[in-house]
């Protein structure tokens, strides 16, 4: 039942994504999730005394605790309803991003294709790095970065769990995320904090990003073999040189299929940070290869929804 209500929510996500009224009217999931975690952060891992291992498990264990059993509780209830299925799907429609990432990326696209400023401006949405220190083919290739890390992050590994566990399952993957994103960095204060929430994500996610570079590269056939090939033989040389034990996977699949290289030096803050290289292709990128990225990534969103339509049509 949860692969049948898996279809149902990316095929609904895709068409509606998080509707803007409801998010205006209630919020958004994840911002819950984001409070939570910044009340925990204060209370357990203080400016002044920062919080060790420990404390960072217990957070981690309170998040968990408070988003997975709301979660079971509501789908619990949910369950006992004739089709409770069906609505167990439209409520985990916020903790995917299919919508939202195509969008936010096709908007760097048309903006970089006005002008240098647009393209920063529309890319520093959903990046970090400084957007004032990209030419055009950074712009270009933050979106791509950003899109295939939010591929795995943002689409595959929620419908994955989802599928596993149903909302419960959802529901604390995007806990777990969130932590990471909030307090998994590897600054002085969060090094040790932060280290518990580090590590579930990577393991979380670790089938997940896997699953998404065999879609990338799967998804590069209608442009020929040596496409998908490239896919394969990048993602075999250069996903494990990333700093990330997941993000290159499908960042070097992405680079394969579309010929390019990703990855390199970029600036945060001020501070400069060079990271492996990605794919062995072009490196001058232009606006046109966001949307052939785009198209890839929704042939690959079309390999994911079969990928669960067909189990759930045959059983």
């Amino acid at each position: 039942m949860f692969i049948t209500a898996a279809v149902a929510l990316l095929l609904v996500e895709n068409i509606f994504g998080y509707p803007p009224a409801v998010a205006r009217f209630v919020g958004h999931p994840v911002e819950w999730f984001g409070r939570l975690i910044a009340w925990l952060d204060a209370r357990l891992n203080p400016q002044d005394r920062p919080g060790d291992h420990t404390a960072g498990i217990v957070a981690l264990w309170i998040l968990l605790l408070a988003a997975g059993g709301v979660a079971a509780a509501i789908a619990f209830l949910l369950r006992q309803l004739p089709l409770g299925w069906v609505m167990e799907a439209l409520i985990a429609t916020p903790f995917l991003a299919q919508k939202s990432l195509r969008d936010h990326v096709r908007a760097v696209a048309d903006g970089l294709s006005q002008s240098l400023d647009r393209g920063r401006a529309a890319v520093s949405r959903i990046v970090g790095r400084d957007p004032q220190a990209l030419d055009e083919s950074g712009v270009a290739r933050a979106a791509l970065e950003s899109l295939a890390e939010n591929a795995s992050d943002g689409v595959v590994a929620p419908v994955f769990w989802f599928a596993i566990l149903g909302l419960p399952g959802i529901v604390l993957y995007k806990a777990i995320n969130t932590a990471d994103s909030m307090i998994g960095h590897k600054s002085p204060r969060h090094l040790a904090f932060g280290w518990a929430s580090a590590r579930l994500d990577d393991l979380v996610n670790l089938p997940c990003s896997r699953l998404t570079g065999l879609l990338f590269a799967l998804a590069a056939l209608p442009s020929g073999w040596q496409s998908c090939k490239r896919a394969f033989i990048a993602m075999a040389r250069d996903a494990h040189r990333h700093v990330s034990p997941n993000a290159g996977w499908p960042e070097s699949a992405l680079a394969g299929a579309l010929g390019l290289s990703l990855g390199g030096p970029r600036s945060y803050q001020g501070r400069l940070v060079d990271l492996a290289r990605m794919g062995d292709g072009r490196h001058d990128l232009t606006a046109g290869d966001i949307r052939s990225g785009l198209t890839l990534y929704g042939r690959a969103l079309m390999l994911l929804l079969a990928l669960f339509a067909v189990p759930a049509l045959l059983f």
